[in-house]
């Protein structure tokens, strides 16, 4: 049976580890963060909440990283939030320091273990967890583009008063203001959405996913934690289960897209072994340029966080 471990008991973490044991396909879920007792809190909470919803996958809050042993899958969602005012990429210091401590001491006691990455800024900490890993690139991805898809639909479906359930997207690029939303790839049960919607009100829809994460932090003060915690669970189902699932994720390219060693967000193929396949679109020339725009933008992060010199 199956064992994932959440880095980082706060909003998102609790999140996933919540809507993981929900799914009830993972035998042991353990919870880890650097306050013990507030992850054991958070963890016997869910626990409490299985009679009620009817899952059977234990939940464990811990410090120690010795109770990780042996984890199928690590979600690293560790990190300060993003304050009103800050950008992601004011977060790299901090984050690239604390991804990298946390990879180290998972690798300590799970052999060959898929990581994915919550924490921000996203496609940085990804390279930086991919670094401290040692692991297959095909082992270690970023969740980005199935929360801004997922945001990307749901205003669509507010907008055109139909079930998000119908709406289907690709999103590919950084995880930020510089996404690369594709109306082409994007369809309502079918249904080019272009046929269905006016095209300045997909645009404004286009430029709302884009600031879809600081909307939420100008509404709360903080960070959003549901949808992303929802996003996260779902790629580790699709794992668990083998489902060779679609999803936009931050993942290491080799060449595709005329882009190499750096991490971005791109439609994969996602299965047993993690990243089973990098899907490459034909994309037009007006997209290709936004998606290489992006593409500079995190290259830029990048050049932050190789000044570093994280070992």
């Amino acid at each position: 049976m199956s064992k994932v471990t959440v880095v980082g008991a706060g909003n998102v973490g609790a999140t996933v580890a919540n809507v993981l044991a929900h799914k009830d396909i993972v035998k042991e879920i353990v919870l880890l963060d650097i306050r013990p007792e507030f992850a054991a809190g958070k963890a016997l909470d869910s626990w409490q909440q299985a009679p009620i919803d009817y899952y059977s996958s234990t939940i464990t809050g811990t410090g120690d990283y010795r109770k990780t042993k042996n984890s199928d899958i690590v979600v690293i969602t560790a990190g300060i939030p993003r304050k009103p005012g800050m950008s992601r990429d004011d977060l790299i210091s901090t984050n690239a320091g604390i991804v990298s401590s946390v990879t180290k001491s998972i690798m300590k006691h799970s052999k060959n273990p898929i990581i994915i990455v919550v924490s921000n800024p996203l496609d940085v900490m990804t390279f930086a967890a991919y670094k401290a890993s040692g692991l297959k690139d095909s082992r270690v991805f970023g969740m980005a583009g199935i929360l801004d898809t997922a945001r990307y639909r749901a205003f669509l479906a507010t907008e055109l008063g139909v079930s998000p359930k119908d709406l289907q997207a690709v999103l590919m690029g950084g995880h930020g203001d510089t996404m690369v939303p594709l109306p082409r790839y994007t369809t309502v049960a079918g249904i080019p959405v272009t046929e269905m919607i006016e095209k300045d009100k997909l645009k404004a829809i286009v430029e709302r996913t884009k600031k879809g994460g600081g909307e939420l932090v100008k509404l709360m003060g903080t960070s959003a934690w549901y949808a992303p915690g929802a996003a996260a669970a779902q790629m580790c189902e699709a794992i668990l289960k083998d489902e060779n699932r679609i999803f936009p994720c931050c993942a290491r390219l080799n060449g595709e897209y005329g882009l190499k060693d750096m991490f971005l967000g791109v439609p994969v193929k996602l299965g047993k072994n993690g990243i089973e396949q990098v899907l490459e679109l034909k994309l037009n020339k007006s997209e290709m340029k936004l998606l290489h725009k992006s593409a500079q933008h995190v290259k830029d992060v990048m050049a932050v966080f190789n000044k570093m010199k994280i070992k």
